[in-house]
């Protein structure tokens, strides 16, 4: 069981802390009273999660790019981490088609500073590469993509993706052979929650339909993903960076995924969103022919279980009903920092007695 008070007056170093998943997971470890230093760009989104929760008053939030090696390694210095998680990244496949380039330089050259960062540092112990279910050569086959299937992402995103693992890869082997860091990687599937504004993402285009009151524009209704809520992933990740703290037999590669039942098209997912928010909303099928993305995409998360005895806790419903009552507040201009603590309460208190 993840235990938060371990993460009390940890120095902990996380990039991209100020997008969607950055976010939440900083409000988890500002709760558990960590000491947060956080690495990335300005949020991409406006509005964005992080300025209307207010994390950038609550951590030392640095903005910076992670392409920059001296701007991170001053910030890394002056933070002296124990643990790191890397989440900075260019996160949208249809954005990677428009600019290739800045992806990789991103997802493969961030990565490399990030872990230069880490080998030259004497106080991390503990490290995690946050990557995706995209990293794996995609065969769409009908069962889910083990840790050891071939890395070979189709797109620049999840290419640049498979890249970042086999730098971390590398990383491991050349420089941490000797266990003086605990290196990991995490493989997540799609994740859903309050406070999403990308473009290109279903929950994020089904919000917006609402508060334009228009009909949801669907453009692969057909696809199949395991969809996940953002907590979800967020505590495996923490439980892998405790674990391996304190035990460097838990360094390995994970993917983190749903169950069988949550993997679902993505017609499905917004029937749920239509039928929980209510007021005769509705959506449309508009394929737009947009380039090349995979129509089944699932994950086999055996190993995360049998090693940690985890399981998934909200299910796709459960997650489409606690990201509907995030955005009601948020709509009503109501308290979005007091309902983030609300859910990653409850979201804990389910864990702990589920974990019982």
């Amino acid at each position: 069981m993840l235990d938060m008070t371990f993460f009390k007056d940890k120095r902990i170093f996380v990039t991209g802390h100020t997008g969607f998943k950055g976010t939440w997971l900083c409000k988890m470890l500002i709760n558990a009273e960590a000491n947060v230093t956080g690495y990335a760009l300005n949020p991409s989104t406006n509005p964005s999660l992080f300025e209307i929760s207010g994390i950038g008053t609550q951590i030392n939030s640095v903005i910076g790019d992670i392409r920059d090696l001296a701007s991170l390694e001053k910030a890394f210095g002056e933070a002296k981490p124990e643990i790191v998680i890397h989440l900075a990244a260019q996160p949208l496949v249809r954005d990677s088609y428009k600019e290739p380039h800045y992806t990789y330089e991103t997802n493969v050259m961030g990565t490399v500073n990030i872990l230069e960062c880490v080998r030259k540092s004497d106080s991390v112990k503990s490290f995690l590469n946050v990557t995706t279910d995209k990293v794996y050569q995609n065969n769409e086959w009908e069962w889910g993509y083990r840790e050891n299937e071939t890395l070979d992402g189709y797109d620049p995103y999840s290419n640049s993706k498979s890249c970042s693992e086999l730098v971390t890869h590398c990383y491991k082997n050349a420089f941490f052979a000797n266990g003086k860091v605990a290196i990991s990687t995490a493989r997540a599937g799609n994740v859903i929650g309050g406070g999403d504004f990308a473009n290109d993402r279903i929950i994020p285009d089904c919000v917006k339909a609402v508060e334009k009151k228009t009909h949801i524009i669907v453009r692969n209704p057909h696809s199949t993903r395991p969809y996940q809520h953002v907590l979800e992933p967020l505590y495996v990740y923490l439980l892998i960076l405790q674990r391996q703290y304190e035990n460097g037999k838990y360094a390995g590669y994970y993917n983190v995924g749903p169950d069988e039942c949550d993997c679902v098209t993505t017609g499905r997912l917004t029937d749920l969103f239509c039928k929980i928010w209510g007021d005769g909303l509705t959506w449309i099928n508009k394929y737009d022919g947009g380039p090349h993305e995979a129509n089944f995409l699932k994950l086999d998360c055996s190993k995360i279980k049998s090693m940690f005895g985890w399981q998934a806790s909200w299910h796709i419903e459960e997650a489409i009903e606690k990201t509907i009552e995030w955005t009601r507040v948020y709509f009503d201009g109501g308290n979005v920092p007091m309902i983030m603590d609300r859910q990653i309460e409850e979201f804990l208190y389910r864990k702990e007695r589920w974990e019982k």
